[in-house]
């Protein structure tokens, strides 16, 4: 398996928040960013990435020392790296873009819109746990093993072979992992964020997710989803026009290249669901 991403686009880098943050775009239409995943880049959402090019204008960065984007001197953290997305917002321009991220990149896109909600149109947030203790303690125990020393064992991988591919310091990835593990180590609880989401915001999993789909029904009382009967006329729907799908079928790790993904991020965003 190779993360390669079946769309063309154009690269550049943009010099923001401290950092040279290298992105890609990819068809036109109202603008779309499109975060990547742990250890990823935006290649990892290989079809998805030109079914969304189809009706939007997708900017795909790669984060904090992922893909083309060197590591800075700072922790791995999603609410760093959602003041980066602002920036890069700012600096294309852009008005009010919507943001789609998956997994760490779904926590880095609920972060931008927690953080900087002037800037954001509607948000995904896929995959995206909200709290430490929501996927299993056996996972938690897993998660506690990434660190520099699994380089070695990580050399079969996608991911391994996307950051020896593109990156611009191919030798630097137990670097990365060692940052990855901390921030994988450290408590949180973004509950008060969530609350705080003042754009659409559309909550998504797999059924098999890293966390169980109790969890996002958790996170969606939290944006007045889940609480009473939508009605006939949706007039018992979540005010702010949240909304949460739990994708049949799936995992955490193809949930972003299966097409469900794609047409249910269409459908959100264009005012189909």
């Amino acid at each position: 398996m190779h993360w390669t991403s079946e769309a063309s686009g154009s690269g550049s880098y943009a010099e923001v928040n401290g950092i040279r943050l290298y992105y890609e775009t990819h068809g036109s239409g109202r603008p779309l960013v499109l975060l990547h995943g742990g250890l990823g880049s935006g290649e990892m959402f290989g079809p998805t990435l030109p079914k969304l090019a189809e009706r939007h204008q997708v900017i795909a960065p790669d984060l904090q020392g992922h893909g083309r984007t060197a590591d800075i001197d700072r922790p791995i953290d999603v609410r760093l790296m959602a003041d980066d997305i602002a920036a890069l917002i700012d600096h294309l321009g852009l008005d009010k873009p919507d943001v789609v991220g998956y997994s760490m990149g779904g926590g880095v896109a609920l972060q931008t819109a927690a953080r900087h909600p002037g800037k954001v149109g509607k948000l995904v947030a896929c995959s995206a746990n909200v709290w430490r203790n929501a996927i299993p303690a056996e996972m938690l125990e897993q998660q506690g093993q990434v660190n520099a020393n699994a380089a070695e064992f990580m050399k079969d991988t996608p991911m391994y072979e996307l950051y020896q591919r593109v990156a611009p310091h191919p030798e630097d990835f137990p670097k990365l992992l060692d940052k990855i593990g901390q921030a994988m180590a450290k408590d949180f609880d973004f509950s008060d964020d969530v609350r705080s989401l003042q754009v659409p915001t559309l909550l998504m999993a797999a059924d098999a997710d890293m966390a169980p789909p109790s969890h996002y029904i958790e996170v969606f009382k939290l944006l007045d989803g889940g609480l009473r009967d939508g009605g006939w006329m949706g007039e018992g729907r979540p005010k702010g026009g949240h909304a949460l799908a739990i994708l049949p079928g799936l995992t955490h790790y193809n949930l972003a290249v299966s097409p469900l993904f794609a047409a249910t991020v269409l459908a959100f965003l264009n005012g189909e669901s």
